[in-house]
């Protein structure tokens, strides 16, 4: 008998796997928390439930409590004060252990139903999400409403649908009839079940709670595994509210809700301990280098999908809309200061300039226009905050101040006061000129909204160099602007190479560090920056394992 939350969400879950198939656009949930998406009181019933939270402890009910932690502190500068449960992972691993078979049992139908219900309950307090989201990142309100949101909740989505098209393509039962000639046939009874390949460990990153984080979460809990989420320990709110969501609905279906957990803490030798534990069989991280490779080092009883820094790169060798690419990349160096992993870093310009209807530009003037257009789009204060957000770590703001070191100083980065937060670090970007051979300077990511023109000596270098900046320090976003088809050939046939995704001459209200759901594939897993891809069947697949067992009949 199929679960009931099932046949209740079983539209939504077909959509999403044709969704999947045919990568057009589509979303079931509204990006625009506007009234009529979400209810006249939506808005003002999230900020209310958002603002209760605060000052107060944030309990979950989790096994193992030895102690609780209050580390975050937002960008803007308002007062969180939320306590949360510190839990000792060794009972968090034991109660995932026991949770699990019942997961199981309920089956790749049963289990997508569930999450299906956990992921509309998620997009109900969507705006109660955006508030944690943006005071714990620095994102606007906008951007923390849509990524952090239904953009977030999308993600979820995705990887439920392509967990539940695998695991169903797997046959339950099958009676084996092999003929013996003139004696009767051999009859066998096989099943086959779907099993989770163990615990997984999901850790999120400053910047994007959600986002980076429901992947992994609903990928490895379709796939029938149980799920400990480790936050950043300063945006674990965001996190907080999914977790107690997802127990809440575990609970109401009769489920044990230590099927996921959250582990609050602020010393890495937590996550070291989680992550290298033998029960640990799944690994999601996204973050720094360093850790992604001690991870990789270490945690060798784990499949690892992370996401690391890289350096983004768009080449510029002509362009038939000179305006609109200028607008196009301000934009894309502006948004959230450039606190993404798919922000552009690299702007590669031959040295001799650039063809365009209004004759050929020279790389000085195209640095320059570049630098105008950063700032007009950011020349309204409260159109600037919106974009910009805060900057999120003293890190990045000691890049920010550093950045003159490494480049000509073509835009120096300025402050800006936001309004309603007056002590947040609003800083524009910086933008640079350097030499191609200054390698040192602009091909190591400098996180935070700075970027480089870089002067490549002829347009035949542009794709070249792309290419090699890929192979050895990946990028998650690749950018072209040419007119010219032979050109165009060459970065595609380079982009393939390295395993990148190509964006080709973005001139409207596509900008190359935005990636859609159901329809873009978020990485390849073929660079140095991530070594899986959010959106293909590989990201599920080996997340489970498929038992058989057999008799005679």
């Amino acid at each position: 008998m199929s679960h009931p939350l099932f046949e209740q969400h079983r539209p939504t879950l077909e959509r999403a796997v044709e969704a999947l198939r045919t990568r057009g656009f589509w979303s079931p949930y509204p990006e625009v928390g506007s009234p009529k998406n979400y209810g006249e009181t939506a808005a003002e019933e999230g900020r209310v439930a958002f603002e209760a939270l605060l000052g107060k402890r944030f309990d979950l009910g989790q096994p193992g409590e030895t102690g609780t932690v209050a580390p975050e502190h937002s960008p803007f500068g308002k007062t969180l004060d939320v306590s949360y449960p510190v839990n000792e992972p060794r009972a968090l691993l034991d109660a995932a252990i026991a949770a699990s078979p019942a997961w199981r049992k309920l089956g790749p139908d049963g289990r997508a139903g569930v999450l299906l219900e956990v992921l509309a309950r998620l997009n109900r307090h969507s705006f109660e999400i955006a508030h944690a989201v943006s005071l714990t990142t620095g994102q606007s309100f906008a951007m923390a409403f849509q990524a952090g949101g239904p953009h977030a909740q999308d993600r979820g989505l995705e990887a439920v649908a392509m967990a539940w098209r695998e695991t169903t393509a797997v046959v339950g039962e099958a009676v084996w009839e092999k003929p013996q000639g003139k004696n009767p046939p051999i009859v066998m009874h096989k099943h086959f079940e779907v099993v989770g390949r163990g615990i997984a460990l999901v850790i999120g990153c400053s910047t994007f709670p959600t986002w980076n984080t429901y992947p992994g979460l609903f990928a490895s809990l379709a796939t029938g595994n149980p799920v400990i989420v480790k936050p950043h320990p300063n945006a674990i709110l965001p996190a907080a509210i999914s977790v107690r969501i997802v127990r809440e609905v575990l609970a109401e279906n009769g489920l044990p809700p230590d099927l996921c957990t959250l582990c609050v803490s602020t010393d890495p030798a937590v996550t070291q301990r989680l992550a290298t534990d033998h029960a640990v069989r799944t690994i999601d991280f996204t973050g720094s280098n360093a850790f992604g490779q001690w991870l990789a080092e270490h945690a060798r009883q784990a499949r690892l999908y992370a996401e690391m820094a890289g350096v983004n790169v768009v080449a510029i060798e002509s362009t038939d809309a000179y305006a609109a690419m200028m607008r196009n990349l301000a934009f894309t160096l502006s948004l959230y200061s450039g606190q993404m992993c798919t922000t552009t870093q690299a702007i590669l310009v031959p040295a001799d300039g650039i063809d365009t209807p209004e004759g050929r530009i020279p790389f000085e003037q195209v640095a320059e226009d570049l630098g105008a257009a950063i700032s007009k789009l950011l020349a309204d204060p409260a159109m600037a905050c919106g974009v910009l957000g805060a900057i999120q770590s003293e890190a990045t703001l000691r890049r920010i101040d550093d950045a003159p070191n490494w480049g000509r100083v073509v835009l120096a980065s300025r402050s800006i006061v936001n309004p309603d937060f007056p002590t947040a670090a609003v800083r524009t970007p910086v933008l640079l000129a350097c030499e191609a051979a200054s390698e040192g300077a602009w091909m190591e990511e400098r996180f935070g909204p700075i970027s480089f023109v870089v002067k490549v000596h002829d347009a035949a270098h542009l794709a070249s160099l792309a290419e090699r900046v890929v192979n050895e320090k990946g990028a998650i976003t690749l950018g072209l602007y040419s007119t010219k088809p032979e050109v165009v050939d060459a970065m595609i046939e380079a982009s393939l190479r390295a395993g990148v995704a190509l964006s080709i001459n973005l001139t409207g209200n596509v900008y190359v560090n935005q990636s859609a759901g159901f329809s873009d594939f978020h990485a390849t897993g073929a660079n140095p920056s991530a070594n899986a891809s959010y959106t293909d069947a590989a990201f599920v697949t080996d997340r489970f394992r498929v038992v058989q067992r057999r008799q005679h009949a």
